[in-house]
């Protein structure tokens, strides 16, 4: 399964045409954003496709998934340990092998990884999470490899490059991984290429 993620910048950021093209230009399997507004909710007009966007308690932007084909069951919306400022949630798209959480973290750096841990229970054995997840250094998540691309995805502060955009698996591995330009936004969207790991029964 060929997913892609990609944090748009809210309303100063990626398009709708900006998505769409991207969905042209690349044929994902699944395609993941964050900070989505109501100003992508078009998107099915414009590719055909699935599409769901949840935002995030209080604001108007949050997380989208985007398919094209039908989801099984619809993403569904779970809280999160609360930041101080930010209610957060993750999206959780369901497939026949595996599940998948569309995420977009606080800014602690503890915080963040006590998120990563309460998703990784929500999920089962066969799993992946992806998104902005405002992580600097290693996750910390037992049970999960971070197999997303190793270069950076985001300048903060225009000035210090830092690799914020992540994807963990459990039971499953990458094939491919890697970034594509940020366009409009300031986050490169990433691409993985995911299969079920040879090891699992």
């Amino acid at each position: 399964m060929k997913i892609i993620s990609w944090n748009l910048l809210h309303s100063a950021g990626a398009g709708i045409d900006d998505v769409a093209r991207l969905i042209f230009d690349e044929r994902p399997d699944l395609l993941l954003m964050q900070e989505t507004t109501a100003a992508i909710d078009g998107l099915p007009t414009k590719v055909g496709g699935f599409y769901a966007r949840t935002p995030l308690p209080g604001r108007h932007h949050g997380l989208a998934a985007w398919s094209p084909v039908a989801f099984s069951v619809p993403p569904e919306a779970r809280l999160l340990r609360r930041g101080l400022i930010v209610h957060r949630v993750c999206q959780i798209i369901e497939f026949k092998q595996f599940s998948v959480a569309n995420v977009h973290l606080s800014h602690g750096q503890m915080l963040n990884r006590r998120q990563l841990r309460q998703i990784s229970q929500m999920l089962p054995r066969l799993a992946a999470i992806l998104g902005d997840c405002n992580l600097v250094g290693p996750s910390l998540l037992p049970g999960f490899c971070d197999v997303g691309p190793r270069r950076w995805t985001h300048a903060a502060g225009r000035l210090i490059p830092v690799r914020l955009d992540r994807c963990f698996v459990r039971g499953l591995e990458s094939v491919d991984a890697r970034l594509l330009p940020r366009g409009s936004s300031d986050h490169h969207p990433i691409v993985v290429r995911l299969a079920i790991h040879p090891g699992q029964p």
